[in-house]
């Protein structure tokens, strides 16, 4: 196929995450009369695994740190090798290690805000130097890319001078069709079809709280025994979440799993999805929960409120709240039709707001900008 575009998608780490997923569903839903696209990694992980099981050139320049200069040569020699014509950069470690590059080849670059690197919680230090990086980014990117509209507002108010285009993640629902999904988890597990099965999967860090949902938990389980709690995913909370896991002995009602690739299997298997991250841009794992029908409680933080409606497609409790998050536990575990109605009205927001082949050609529509601009 002649004249199409050389697009590389870069990401800073092969594991999966939001960021990563989104990735994923981009390269499956683009449009490939137009776009010829090459993934840069700069780990590898199950998500490279899964690139190149589709067809998909992928390629991992390793480095875990942001900015890495000495990684610049390779980075040059890469783009010039693969003829890139386009970047769409993922997050912040992945635009800048390849932003100053870039600009020296002339080669245009979008840069989509998956969370900012600066955070409420980081020492006065480490928030303003990260704002500086994200300023010295978002100034030298073609276009910029917000997930959310908060996660826009955050950039205008810390910034100076910040602009972006809002384009919403988006969900394949096909993949994620609780029509077409049969869960095994429970077998697997021998998790009982009485049991109301609590589920988390998110990466195991601060940011996403699996140790305040165990605290929850455990609170709620007296007043509600017939609840079953599954974590899945890794990360470097692992360890102290298990330590507390062997402290309480409740080993038989807790379950810590490390991260698979059959996330619509293990959803369908859950009654209720559990996000309580102290901030987002605008959480993938939730819209996937929520595809599949699944009733939901997060947290009330930037991203996540632009998807739940309190009471009406999920619960929200306050961020950090071990006390209300152990309520919202037993008010959605005690209650079948709340949690039915929960999960219908959370699969059609998804179906009418976050669609992965929309989102998708709004990005199309986008690079299509950029490079027009450009030629001029």
């Amino acid at each position: 196929m002649a004249n199409r575009v050389r697009l590389l998608e870069c990401i800073r780490q092969g594991q999966i995450g939001g960021g990563e997923t989104h990735l994923l569903s981009l390269v499956e839903n683009i449009d490939k009369e137009r776009f010829d696209p090459v993934v840069l990694s700069f780990t590898e992980g199950p998500m490279v695994d899964r690139l190149r099981a589709m067809g998909i050139p992928t390629h991992v320049i390793y480095t875990e740190k942001p900015f890495d200069v000495s990684k610049r040569r390779e980075v040059r020699q890469f783009l010039e090798r693969h003829g890139v014509e386009l970047i769409h950069a993922h997050g912040t470690r992945a635009a800048s290690n390849v932003m100053h590059v870039a600009r020296q080849l002339k080669i245009p670059v979008v840069y989509t805000v998956h969370g900012w690197s600066f955070h409420s919680d980081q020492s006065f230090l480490v928030r303003n130097l990260r704002k500086m990086g994200e300023r010295y980014l978002t100034s030298r990117s073609s276009l910029n890319i917000s997930v959310s509209a908060s996660n826009k507002q955050t950039g205008v108010e810390a910034i100076r001078g910040f602009r972006s285009q809002v384009i919403n993640n988006g969900i394949d629902r096909n993949k994620f069709d609780p029509a077409s999904v049969s869960g095994r988890l429970r077998q697997e597990l021998g998790i009982a079809e009485n049991e109301v099965l609590i589920l988390f999967i998110a990466r195991f860090t601060a940011h996403k709280q699996p140790l305040t949902l165990m605290k929850a938990f455990k609170d709620a389980l007296p007043e509600m025994p017939d609840m079953r709690l599954v974590l899945v995913g890794d990360g470097d909370q692992k360890a102290e979440a298990q330590a507390l896991l062997e402290q309480w002995g409740l080993g038989r009602k807790i379950c810590l799993l490390p991260f698979r690739q059959d996330v619509p299997e293990v959803l369908a298997s859950a009654d209720v999805y559990v996000l309580p991250s102290l901030w987002e841009g605008l959480p993938i794992g939730l819209l996937e929960a929520m595809a599949m029908g699944k009733a939901v409680v997060a947290t009330n933080v930037d991203g996540t409120r632009e998807v739940v409606r309190d009471g009406e497609n999920g619960l929200m409790v306050g961020s950090g709240s071990v006390e209300q998050l152990a309520k919202a536990l037993i008010t959605i575990a005690k209650d079948g039709e709340l949690r039915g109605r929960l999960g219908r009205c959370a699969r059609e927001t998804v179906r009418s707001k976050f669609d992965a082949a929309a989102m998708t050609r709004e990005i199309e529509a986008a690079y299509t900008e950029v490079l027009k601009q450009k030629e001029n």
